[in-house]
């Protein structure tokens, strides 16, 4: 049976869009979109690889944001013919691609798209073989494990939540299994910094610090201690990092938040609906596996062999599970906006508490998915960052 073309923006809106474009001296392109509208699959492959040589023809940052959008119609169009042609994959591959690279102005309508080909699956699935098949956010019915190894303790089965001040960050080193990484980046807040309470932390100055966290005057004419005064304030005063279960947002603010000390929670997201999700693979595979991801191979992004693919999440949870991976081989999802791109999981977590220490306003919610073994360098984030990590060595 041929299935209908994806419902793609309105017309007001394309129109408006296409001004945009051909204001920037983009008239093929928009010749070519108003071809592919009337079905022209040729037209619209074409838009599309042109929408995408706009995208690579300068830095990220230079490339003018109407492209971005373009290129997102361009995707919904190519999506649109693939799945015409019963190339479900196809269709949603190049879906994701708009969401990955494009801009927000189409977002809306390529996540209705996706919903309507993952529901017109799972119907068709429901009425073939009677098996369900979950391709909604499932958010009731469970809950997430949480497990942070620091050092060689093993604290598997426990729920922990890892704070780190804009003036440190603090690496805990590699986690010995396999698990899922949830940044949740705060706004940066120029809060008054505090001193109180500073005998409940056991901070310890090293000797090369004076009292104010900052080199001695015996280092002031070396390269080191030039190094050392670039260094944010306190860096050397913390000999090991505090950890407290459920700890309360009143502690939090006052003890660790306002006096930039980092800390780890225990027991603080044991209520996600993730908690037995996660660990099943048949249910990432399900709902997230035909979805494209991009993910870095390679030990650590500084290493020469480093580099960036677009896989499936089926083939980034068949790497990790492969235990003929090598360092040079390790694939990484690192720092991606996961849930934004994929609504499904959005549901499987929830925004904890302690993000509104600053003002409330989250930055960013990032995801790292990776095996045991990847290591991502000593570095500063300006802003506050609190990180979920998830075991889920069971899943293998």
């Amino acid at each position: 049976m041929e299935r209908p073309l994806l419902m793609l923006p309105l017309d007001a809106q394309r129109d408006e869009l296409l001004n945009k474009v051909s204001q920037k001296g983009g008239f093929a392109y928009v010749a070519l979109i108003m071809l592919a509208a009337t079905g022209d699959v040729h037209s619209a492959e074409a838009a599309h690889d042109m929408a995408w040589e706009q995208l690579h023809s300068a830095p990220w940052h230079s490339v003018e944001p109407v492209w971005r959008d373009a290129y997102s119609l361009s995707c919904l169009h190519m999506a649109s013919f693939h799945h015409h042609a019963g190339k479900e994959e196809d269709a949603l591959r190049v879906l994701d691609m708009g969401l990955i690279m494009g801009g927000p102005l189409l977002r809306p309508d390529l996540n209705s798209a996706i919903s309507f080909i993952q529901g017109e699956r799972n119907s068709t699935n429901n009425d073939s073989e009677g098996a369900e098949v979950f391709v909604g956010a499932e958010s009731d019915d469970s809950g997430i494990q949480e497990a942070v190894k620091a050092e060689e303790t093993d604290l598997e089965n426990i729920s922990d939540l890892s704070h780190c001040s804009k003036h440190s960050h603090v690496s805990c080193g590699p986690l010995p299994h396999k698990r899922i990484g949830l940044w949740l980046k705060e706004g940066a807040t120029s809060l008054k910094k505090h001193s109180s309470n500073r005998e409940k932390h056991k901070l310890t100055d090293l000797d090369m610090s004076n009292q104010q966290g900052r080199p001695s005057e015996m280092h002031t004419g070396s390269c080191f201690s030039k190094v050392l005064w670039g260094l944010p304030h306190r860096s050397f005063c913390f000999k090991f990092i505090e950890k407290r279960h459920l700890l309360s947002l009143e502690d939090f603010l006052c003890n660790f938040f306002l006096p930039g000390f980092p800390v780890i929670i225990s027991g603080a997201i044991s209520h996600w609906p993730a908690m037995e999700k996660w660990k099943d693979m048949d249910y990432l595979k399900r709902t997230v596996g035909n979805r494209t991801v991009p993910v870095e191979v390679g030990q650590h992004y500084l290493d020469a062999e480093w580099k960036q693919e677009l896989i499936t999440i089926s083939e980034l949870l068949e790497r990790i599970q492969s235990k003929e991976q090598m360092p040079k081989r390790l694939t990484y999802l690192a720092q991606h906006p996961l849930f934004d791109q994929i609504s499904q999981l959005h549901g499987d977590i929830l925004v904890p508490d302690y993000c509104t220490a600053s003002n409330g306003k989250l930055r960013a919610v990032n995801a790292w998915f990776g095996p045991a073994g990847t290591v991502t360098p000593l570095h500063q984030d300006p802003p506050h960052n609190l990180l979920a990590q998830v075991s889920i060595e069971s899943l293998f």
